[in-house]
């Protein structure tokens, strides 16, 4: 097994007090193991699957279904018809916090969208009136649209503007916002891929810093009794529950809900609900996920004509 850096040692220890844990994290990220390949049925769902069933979590909806490790969705020809979306588990759980939401939805906004898995969840879970999908890195932009296009996703509006400009914009108009966040990306060495300077500080600061101003001018798009979906797949409390934490009291008119059938995945370093999965849990490569909730009683304004005219807008 590859020796592991004297920051992933310390920042294992920060996560866990049993040395255990800090072990099997340690082994998940410099020795990482093949996770079951998961997908998401977003059109015309066979009533026989075509593929080899791995068993589902007791929460999994009817529409996502885990596969045996030997099975290659992304080469059937159902894929490049748009039936279906292939996804990372981890992301499965951070999206489920979707599936206690209340319809009906007239529109959500997906705020940091590409490459589209998130936007395609919560259009399948909750089929809004209007499904907003932003990217404000221009040249994953493309990959974004590609896949809304391929998987049928509409009415879709793409687009990419900043979420101060949203926040400008069309404030108080969604009924759900998704914030999948920018982060140090340290799950990534869980799939065997690269992510340097990821347990750095400085790095994990930087990050931590933009998703605050990422969350602060989301919330300022979310209606009355909407909600505000936030999740990241970095394992650093910084990121997660420490700026989970630093929303609520900058937004005291937000409540972090109870997710019923994540209590189990409860994060253990804090008191407010939210949820982690861990790489050592053979599931996926990790991911933490909160649901807020606005509070506040209202009206919920509706999107401007020359919002919905913009001509840099791809219409789905």
């Amino acid at each position: 097994m590859e020796k592991p850096s004297n920051l992933l040692v310390k920042f294992s220890q920060r996560l866990f007090k049993d040395e255990v844990y800090q072990e099997k994290f340690i082994n998940a990220l410099v020795n990482p193991q093949p996770f079951n390949p998961a997908i998401l049925w977003c059109q015309a769902q066979p009533e026989i699957s075509p593929f080899k069933l791995a068993p589902p979590t007791l929460w999994q909806p009817n529409f996502i279904e885990r596969l045996v490790l030997d099975e290659k969705p992304g080469k059937h020809p159902l894929h490049d018809a748009g039936n279906f979306y292939c996804l990372d588990f981890s992301s499965i759980f951070a999206a489920s916090t979707l599936l206690t939401i209340e319809q009906p939805v007239d529109l959500i906004l997906d705020m940091c969208a590409s490459p589209g898995g998130k936007s395609v969840f919560a259009w399948t879970t909750l089929q809004p009136r209007l499904l907003i999908s932003n990217e404000v890195i221009g040249k994953r932009k493309g990959a974004l649209i590609s896949n809304l296009k391929r998987c049928h996703i509409s009415p879709a509006i793409a687009l990419s503007l900043d979420s101060q400009v949203l926040a400008e914009l069309i404030p108080n108009t969604a009924q759900l916002v998704l914030v999948d966040a920018p982060c140090t990306g340290q799950s990534l060495l869980a799939k065997g891929s690269k992510a340097p300077g990821c347990f750095h500080p400085i790095l994990i600061n930087k990050n931590a810093n933009r998703q605050k101003r990422i969350l602060a001018n989301s919330a300022k798009l979310v209606a009355p009794q909407g909600y505000l979906a936030y999740m990241t797949c970095a394992y650093s409390p910084e990121e997660n529950e420490q700026v989970s934490e630093w929303f609520l009291a900058k937004f005291p008119q937000f409540q972090a809900l109870v997710v019923p059938h994540l209590v189990a995945a409860q994060s253990h370093l804090t008191d407010i609900p939210c949820y982690r999965m861990w790489p050592h849990s053979g599931l996926g490569a990790g991911a933490f996920t909160i649901l807020f909730k606005n509070m506040e009683e209202g009206t919920r304004s509706e999107l401007p004509t020359e919002f919905l005219e913009r001509p840099d807008f791809i219409y789905l």
